[in-house]
């Protein structure tokens, strides 16, 4: 319909298939597509069966890229998760080789990992004025400090029972149990940021926490339900950390919220908060996963898989700020004005 100006407005949003390739996520098929061929083309043994097997040493990071996303889109930051995986690892293998069931086991785990999470939530909601960032810096260093702490001085310590690990690591088929995990919370949580009131809440205190509050939403609430339910998914990661590791280190869960962080940032949601989606997050995670698989698989070193999934993160910011900023708004509108004339 034509407007007061003499634009012509669509009453319906463009669905073509070429507007749907040319969106960020269809960008991240694309991106996958190519990782996958890439590592084929590096490494004969770059199999389906192959990538599959590997696949649970990092698929669980997905999970905590959830909540993650949750966090981002409110404008804050969550750099502790790591953290709350090695602790929430280490009390599950105590619990585990005090001779405690394997379902009390598991409970313990997420426990831990809900505590942690809400003691993250309860400081930020309770003193609203200190920034996330250095909040979660601190309980970073003190979760992994409690968790070296009570490892000891040999750093680790291995699960008695490996039989209770082996339910959780099965298979369906030749898909492992935490591929299917990953894509039913994947679900959930799409289906909560994008088709329920809460979801659009979180938007709202991303764009303007202020006008949020001012709005009615119970912003300090919803800010303690995100973050402890990041702790919840970090402890679940933990569970399926110790199906591959067999036990607790100190370093496990290391750099963890680094990887989360780039899922998120390549997947499309802006760290000022209030634009993104989980569906992006997710194609991004896969590619991620993929990417350290095959370049794993020709033995290239973990730091320079760090530093390429870095430069991930950067690029993902990079163009983040270029599509927000004002010269590409404006060149975006001179476009669609040029493109209006031409059509009358």
């Amino acid at each position: 319909m034509a407007g007061k100006s003499g634009r012509t407005i669509s009453a319906t949003p463009d669905r073509s298939v070429l507007k749907r390739i040319l969106s960020w996520e269809g960008a991240l098929v694309v991106i996958f597509i190519g990782v996958l061929i890439m590592g084929r083309v590096l490494s004969p043994s770059y199999t389906l069966n192959n990538v599959l097997r590997e696949m649970p040493k990092y698929l669980s990071e997905i999970l905590i890229a959830l909540p993650m996303g949750f966090i981002l889109i409110m404008g804050e930051i969550d750099i502790s998760v790591g953290s709350i995986v090695c602790l929430s690892t280490a009390t599950a293998t105590f619990a585990g080789n005090a001779g405690l069931p394997f379902p009390v086991v598991i409970l313990v785990c997420l426990l831990t990992g809900l505590a942690c999470g809400a003691l993250n939530g309860f400081i930020l909601t309770r003193w609203p004025e200190l920034p996330p960032m250095i909040v979660t810096l601190g309980t970073q260093i003190i979760f992994r400090g409690i968790a070296e702490v009570a490892l000891g001085s040999g750093g680790s310590a291995s699960y008695a029972n490996n039989a209770d690990l082996e339910i959780l690591g099965k298979k369906i088929g030749p898909f492992p149990i935490a591929f299917f995990v990953v894509l039913i919370a994947a679900a959930i949580f799409i289906v909560v940021l994008s088709k329920t009131t809460f979801g659009r809440k979180l938007y709202a205190i991303g764009s303007n926490r202020t006008a949020a509050a001012y709005a009615g939403i119970k912003v300090n609430k919803i800010r303690f339900i995100v973050y402890s339910l990041a702790g919840l998914m970090s402890a679940l990661c933990a569970l399926f950390i110790l199906t591959t590791t067999f036990g607790a280190n100190t370093t496990t869960g290391q750099n963890y919220e680094m990887d989360v962080i780039a899922m998120c940032v390549f997947g499309g949601i802006a760290t000022t908060g209030g634009k993104g989606n989980l569906f992006g997050a997710l194609i991004a995670g896969f590619s991620i996963v993929c990417l350290r698989i095959a370049l794993g698989q020709i033995n290239i070193n973990t730091q320079l898989i760090l530093v390429i999934i870095g430069l991930l993160l950067i690029i993902s910011v990079l163009i983040s700020g270029i599509t927000q900023s004002d010269w590409f708004r404006k060149k975006q509108l001179a476009a669609k004005q040029k493109k209006a004339e031409a059509a009358k």
